[in-house]
């Protein structure tokens, strides 16, 4: 619980400074770039873990190696998250700042199910439909699972919602049976 105390807290300085910088969207995608890059190599792992090496190292490193692809303020929010010998939490204070943007922006990510593939324009229409309904900008994330037959299920945070065929067609035996006994 602390730690994501802390990453909340990283995540919102660097949601002031992205704001500062009027690139709210391209500090987003970039920083989960650089979590993505940090946690899927385990050299850069072992090498910002390892304590025996200073965070003046650890920074030299990490300036040669992003220099070049990030924005100066968000290399130096970096050092200075290495420098607070934070730099473990940094994928977890990319979630806090995805996070902040999202309710920011009036986002929110929602988990749809479907039975078949569907074509961009059935994922446009889903979102717009979902969008009017929340009255919050949508981000579907559709997966395909044949066993619900039709419809959708859609879940947002805690709430889902229910609209497949297989479901309706529990609901529907059970009232049937439900009048047999």
């Amino acid at each position: 619980m602390r730690e994501t105390t802390i990453a909340r807290n990283y995540a919102e300085a660097l949601l002031a400074l992205a704001r500062k910088a009027g690139a709210l969207d391209t500090w987003e995608a970039t920083f989960q770039a650089l979590a993505s890059a940090i946690t899927g190599d385990a050299r850069l792992v072992n090498f910002l873990a390892a304590p025996q090496v200073s965070a003046d190292n650890k920074n030299r490193v990490l300036e040669r190696a992003f220099a070049p692809v990030l924005p100066r303020t968000l290399l130096r929010f970096v050092q200075k998250v290495v420098d607070n010998r934070r730099q473990m939490l940094i994928p977890e204070i990319a979630v806090e700042f995805s996070n902040l943007v999202d309710e920011s922006e009036g986002r929110v990510h929602a988990q749809v199910t479907v039975a078949r593939e569907a074509s961009d324009g059935d994922r446009a229409m889903l979102a717009r439909r979902l969008s009017e309904r929340l009255g919050k900008t949508v981000v579907p994330h559709v997966h395909v699972n044949p066993a619900i037959l039709g419809g959708v299920i859609v879940k947002v945070g805690d709430t889902v919602m229910d609209g497949s065929v297989r479901k309706r067609l529990n609901t529907l035996r059970g009232k049937l049976t439900a009048g047999v006994r």
